[in-house]
């Protein structure tokens, strides 16, 4: 009896699945396999452009100068012609000190010089005519002699008597005080009715001349050699930016340079010098400093995340046609708010990597998006990491 195929077939049929089954699963796997080993990143083009070589700083803005008004004579303060904070010009009245003691004594001075003028006068008219008589021989020299000498100390009286005189109305111009400079007045530290002393210690009033105005900073010494090859180029520009605006800086002229280093901080002394004349900057305000130095007109410069640095040094990732990558060393300069100058190893035009380098190794692929998740940062997993999760 001949026994059923059906079984036969049953079996082929059930092999041919299975087969199939594992054909297709191997299929699924490698494109698993090779869609997981292209990282996704976000990559930028070096770009060549002209860089400001700058140094940055926090600097004090002071006075162009600062003058204390003190008398210069005593008495009573009989007047005050400005108000506390007011802008003068250089001649202004500011104070007056009663003047009547000073004219008294001039009259007194006035006096005593005519009285001594006639004397004078007097005694040089008989000094003449003694000068006839003594020709003559009536008269003995010895007498002349006499009159001539009193005649010339009478000279000298009155020229004594002039510098008085002189002085004392110098002294009188001393009761009003005038503004010595251009500025805006601070306190007024005495008041009507005070009674001044003649140079005293304390100040009437102090005034500080704020158009032009300094800002003073500092820089590190080593900083010194190509700031006296940029200065001896030509005058340095200065910004200064007041906390809180610095999209419009002042900007300024360098005018000075100490003579020495602080050997306690190991820095220099500068001072740029601005006009002011919207009075922006006031002193003893601190502002942020932007000395230029010079510029590079040819540039390299990439994000500042493209800069790796490893145990050879700073490199970064270059994405190659192929989008395929590789490490390149670079040297580094002027690091600037969100980008940093390649000196050396790396061309215009050429992409770096900017995000997701931390699985990265020489060769991989890669995929540029335009921004990459905290997740695809990661990069693909490592090698049984995925079996691991399987396993979970």
């Amino acid at each position: 009896m001949t026994k059923p195929k059906y079984g036969l077939h049953a079996s082929v049929l059930l092999f041919a699945v299975f087969l199939f089954l594992v054909q297709a699963c191997s299929d699924v796997k490698s494109e698993q396999t090779v869609k997981r080993s292209v990282a996704p990143v976000t990559a930028e083009p070096a770009v060549q452009k002209p860089v400001p070589v700058v140094i940055r700083t926090i600097g004090t803005v002071e006075p162009f100068s600062t003058v204390s008004v003190k008398a210069q004579v005593g008495g009573e303060l009989k007047e005050v012609h400005f108000r506390e904070g007011q802008d003068v010009n250089k001649g202004d009245l500011l104070f007056t000190i009663d003047p009547r003691p000073y004219e008294a004594a001039i009259r007194q001075y006035e006096s005593n010089l005519a009285k001594d003028v006639a004397e004078m006068k007097n005694a040089k008219e008989v000094e003449r005519r003694y000068s006839e008589l003594v020709e003559k021989g009536y008269v003995a020299k010895q007498e002349y002699d006499r009159l001539r000498t009193q005649a010339e100390a009478l000279e000298a009286v009155v020229k004594a008597d002039e510098a008085v005189l002189e002085n004392a109305r110098l002294q009188l111009s001393y009761c009003f005080i005038h503004a010595p400079v251009e500025g805006r007045t601070g306190s007024l530290l005495v008041n009507e009715g005070n009674v001044i002393k003649a140079n005293a210690d304390s100040a009437m009033v102090i005034i500080n001349r704020i158009r032009p105005i300094y800002v003073s900073f500092s820089i590190p010494e080593q900083h010194l050699s190509e700031l006296g090859k940029f200065m001896s180029a030509g005058g340095l520009k200065v910004e200064a930016s007041v906390p809180g605006e610095k999209s419009r800086p002042e900007r300024g002229v360098l005018t000075f340079l100490n003579n020495t280093v602080d050997t306690s901080t190991g820095t220099i002394r500068l001072k740029g010098t601005f006009q002011n004349d919207d009075r922006r900057l006031w002193p003893g305000q601190f502002v942020d400093v932007i000395l230029n130095l010079a510029s590079l007109p040819d540039a390299v410069l990439v994000p500042s995340q493209a800069v790796q640095t490893g145990q050879e040094g700073k490199y970064v990732f270059v994405v190659k046609e192929d989008r395929t990558v590789e490490t390149r060393p670079v040297e580094t300069g002027l690091i600037l708010e969100k980008e940093i100058v390649i000196e050396k190893g790396l061309s215009a035009g050429e992409v770096v990597v900017t995000d997701g380098q931390l699985r990265l190794s020489p060769g991989a692929k890669v995929e540029i998006l335009e921004s990459i998740s905290p997740e695809a940062a990661a990069g693909p997993p490592m090698p049984g990491e995925e079996q691991g999760k399987a396993g979970q």
